[in-house]
C-alpha cells in the first residue's frame, strides 16, 4: 500500500512544487515506484517533469469531474518509475463546479484508493492556498510535508497550516498526520537563514528533516527544461540535498 504525502503551504514561493517534484524523481531514482498528482492550477509540477500541461487528454480537473477515470489520467514520463497525473488551468474552474456536489472533499481520495497498492509512493502538490483543492489533498494523504523557504517570515503562516491540518484530521481525516518540515533556499552565507532555522526548530512540535535544501542556480533552472534536478544536474548541491531528503523519508516509513 503506497504512502500518500501532500506537500502543502499556502504560502507561494516557499520550493513547494520544487520539492514535489525534485522528491519524487529521487525517490523513483532509489527504485520506489512513484506517481505525482499536480492538483495545482498553474501546472508547474506537470511541466517540470517534461509533461506539457495544454497537450494532455485527461488531467486532475477531469478526474474529479467525473469526466475520466483515474487510469485514463495517469501520464507516463520520461523517468524511470515516476508516473503523473497532470493539471493545467482548467482546475481553476473546479471549486466553483463543484459547489453543492455531496462528498466533495473525498474525490481524490477515493480515486486514488483504487490505485494505491501500484506505488510505493504518490506525492500530492498542493496549490498555494488552503482551498477545496488543499483539503482533497489532506484527506487522501497519510501525512504532510510541509516546505518552508528560510526567510522572516516563515513562522508566520505555520501556524496557520498546522491548525487546517489539525481541523482536517479532526472532522475529515483522522489518520492524517504531519511528515515533516523541510527547510528551502537555505543561503549558508546569511545569519538571516540560520536564525530561520534555529527559531522554528525551537518552536515547533514536529518533526524537521535534518536535510536542507540549499538555494541552487541549477535547481532554478532545471524546471524550465522538463527535469528534475536529479537528471538536469546530477552531482549539483541540489541533487544531493533531494536524494538525502528522499532516504529520511523512506526511513521514517521504516520507523
Amino acid at each position: 500500500m503506497g504512502r500518500v504525502i501532500a506537500v502543502a503551504n499556502q504560502k507561494g514561493g516557499v520550493g513547494k512544487t520544487t520539492t514535489a517534484i525534485n522528491l519524487s524523481a529521487a525517490l523513483a531514482e532509489k527504485n520506489k515506484k512513484v506517481l505525482l498528482i499536480d492538483i495545482d492550477p498553474q501546472g508547474n509540477a506537470t511541466s517540470g517533469v517534461g509533461v506539457d500541461k495544454n497537450g494532455v487528454e485527461n488531467t486532475i480537473y477531469d478526474l474529479i469531474l467525473g469526466e475520466a477515470s483515474i487510469q485514463e489520467c495517469i501520464e507516463y514520463t520520461e523517468f524511470e518509475n515516476l508516473d503523473l497525473i497532470p493539471s493545467n488551468v482548467d482546475l481553476a474552474a473546479a471549486e466553483i463546479e463543484l459547489i453543492g456536489i455531496p462528498n466533495k472533499e473525498f474525490i481524490i481520495r477515493d480515486e486514488v484508493k483504487k490505485i494505491r497498492d501500484k506505488y510505493d509512493f504518490i506525492l500530492i502538490d498542493c496549490p498555494p492556498s488552503l482551498n477545496l483543492l488543499t483539503i482533497n489533498a489532506m484527506t487522501t494523504a497519510d501525512t504532510v510535508l510541509v516546505p518552508i523557504q528560510c526567510e522572516y517570515y516563515a513562522l508566520e503562516g505555520l501556524s496557520q497550516l498546522i491548525h487546517t491540518i489539525n481541523l482536517v484530521k479532526e472532522r475529515l481525516n483522522p489518520y492524517l498526520d504531519i511528515e515533516g518540515i523541510v527547510f528551502t533556499m537555505f543561503d549558508a552565507r546569511t545569519n538571516l537563514s540560520l536564525q530561520v532555522v534555529e527559531n522554528v526548530r525551537a518552536n515547533v512540535k514536529q518533526k524537521v528533516y535534518a536535510t536542507i535544501i540549499p538555494r541552487n542556480v541549477r535547481l532554478a533552472e532545471a524546471p524550465s527544461h522538463g527535469y528534475p534536478i536529479t537528471i538536469y544536474d546530477t552531482k549539483s548541491a541540489g541533487a544531493e540535498s533531494y536524494r538525502a531528503l528522499a532516504d529520511e523519508v523512506i526511513n521514517r516509513g521504516d520507523e
